[in-house]
């Protein structure tokens, strides 16, 4: 889906940044000051999904890697890589870093799009809680 430059989210261009230089600094506060869309999975309840004090990762597993929790900066990334979404939440990236289980769980930032990250569990809690 392709989309004016000026309709592109700030974490979208934040990515773009970072596929040029994966140490800008400005770029990692903007990706960490950035909602994303978090995928509810689909047996999460209606409750639990309107939660404001918990968040239900939705984790992919692949054999042979870690298990991932994909997130999106649009509604757009999100559709090319799990068309089947129905609902979804805005939760600001640091904020969910802040609260990143312990573990072997990757983040996936825009998986499908161009300049798309993934980071383990050690760099969520340290790139992104700023």
């Amino acid at each position: 889906m392709d989309t004016p430059a000026n309709n592109v989210s700030p974490a979208r261009r934040a990515l773009d940044a970072l596929a040029k230089d994966a140490e800008d600094s400005t770029a990692l506060d903007t990706l960490a000051h950035s909602e994303v869309l978090v995928p509810v999975p689909d047996d999460t309840t209606d409750e639990d999904a309107s939660d404001p004090t918990a968040v239900a990762l939705p984790v992919l597993e692949q054999p042979g890697s870690a298990p991932v929790v994909p997130v999106f900066t649009s509604e757009g990334e999100m559709t090319e890589l799990l068309p089947y979404v129905s609902r979804y939440r805005l939760i600001p990236l640091g904020a969910l870093a802040e609260q990143w289980p312990e573990g072997e769980l990757s983040l996936t930032i825009d998986a499908a799009g161009d300049h798309g990250l993934t980071l383990t569990s050690e760099g969520v809690r340290t790139l992104l809680v700023r």
